[in-house]
């Protein structure tokens, strides 16, 4: 008796505090509301934020379908394949946005060309002097080698320029590094110019119409300089409007269609067509970053390459043999850094010619193709 009578008066007291005492629902109990302001994100986002963050649902992410159904396109870029494919960005550029306001009206221009220049502070007037024979219809970079960019705010056109910066790289370990055929995929040209050319008898686009007159998909402006000039080939003639081929020193032309006679130019101002960089582009090797060898086997990214390189003469530049990058470096095995960089230059040539070298024969070997058919660097 005593354990029914304790159960039946817990029973009534549990009834009485339960019919004393509001009812409280947990539906309208909200921690977020009531502890945590509100945030109104429609101005910020210029809308209901939740329309932004609601999940798409798609057909392929139904969960009453089986993966059969899944998105797998092997035509889109690898490592892509479960995207669809009107979604693929495969391309990008160099144009510059503004962070505000609707994205289809950034652009007021798209330049159609591209132009590089790889330099230190020092040289700043003379870049200065090069950038103003480039017109709008350019796209300007510039690559630190010193680490000093804030200061070419000094000049207008810096604003409008992309400044990319590594202590002590070289032209060509940027240009691997940021040039991607895909990235560049808008222009038609790009200039991958050194630091220490005069510029005085030059024009952009005077340049780009006899470029395309020639049919030239690789090209250089004619050179003088007050110095001893290395190849007869890039020296800028009086009498041409555009040259093609030379007469070199005895012995160094076995072939008059192939470099240094023809089918070349040097790799201190060259141009390039889209196609012919995305070629050469994947030529370039990550670790040889002074690009000596290059310029004779640019000839492999076209053809007839003795008809679609050529240097234009009556558009020329004058090499003003500024060592600024070759006294970046540092002594090395009790060589001066002058010396320390030369060194390295001719031992990337030299080792870049054997890998090419290795790279051919291993593929006419694996297509059967007789050492015969290899051709001759």
């Amino acid at each position: 008796m005593r354990i029914i009578l304790t159960i039946f008066f817990g029973v009534l007291f549990g009834f009485f505090i339960g019919v004393s005492f509001p009812t409280l629902s947990l539906t309208k109990f909200n921690p977020s509301s009531t502890l945590l302001p509100e945030a109104d994100f429609s101005n910020s986002y210029g809308g209901n934020i939740e329309t932004l963050v609601k999940p798409v649902l798609n057909a392929t992410e139904s969960p009453h379908l089986n993966d059969s159904s899944k998105i797998w396109a092997p035509s889109n870029p690898r490592g892509a394949e479960r995207l669809a494919p009107r979604i693929i960005a495969a391309e990008s550029d160099l144009y510059l946005h503004r962070l505000w306001g609707n994205p289809n009206e950034d652009l007021t221009s798209t330049p159609k060309y591209l132009v590089t220049f790889t330099v230190g502070y020092d040289q700043r007037n003379n870049i200065d002097a090069a950038v103003k024979k480039f017109s709008e219809n350019f796209t300007i970079v510039l690559f630190h080698y010193d680490g000093r960019t804030t200061e070419w705010g000094e000049f207008e056109w810096s604003k409008r320029a992309i400044h990319i910066s590594a202590p002590k790289q070289t032209k060509w370990w940027y240009a691997k590094r940021f040039l991607h055929p895909d990235i560049v995929a808008p222009y038609d040209y790009i200039f991958i110019w050194d630091e220490d050319l005069g510029v005085e008898n030059f024009d952009a686009e005077r340049y780009i119409k006899l470029v395309r007159k020639h049919g030239l998909e690789i090209s250089q402006p004619g050179i003088e300089s007050k110095t001893r000039i290395t190849w007869k080939m890039t020296k800028r003639r009086d009498d041409f409007e555009v040259h093609k081929e030379t007469d070199e020193k005895p012995g160094r032309c076995p072939d008059p269609h192939l470099p240094p006679c023809a089918a070349f130019i040097e790799i201190m101002a060259p141009v390039f067509s889209r196609d012919a960089w995305r070629c050469v582009w994947y030529m370039l090797q990550n670790d040889l970053v002074h690009g000596w060898g290059l310029d004779f086997v640019l000839r492999k990214c076209v053809e007839p390459a003795h008809d679609k390189i050529g240097v234009v003469d009556s558009q020329w530049v004058v090499h003003q043999s500024v060592p600024s990058l070759r006294n970046q470096g540092e002594q090395y095995e009790g060589k001066s850094p002058w010396r320390g960089v030369r060194e390295r230059c001719l031992n990337e040539w030299s080792m870049f010619q054997d890998r090419l070298a290795h790279a051919e024969r291993a593929y006419f070997s694996s297509t059967r193709t007789g050492p015969s058919k290899l051709k001759s660097l």
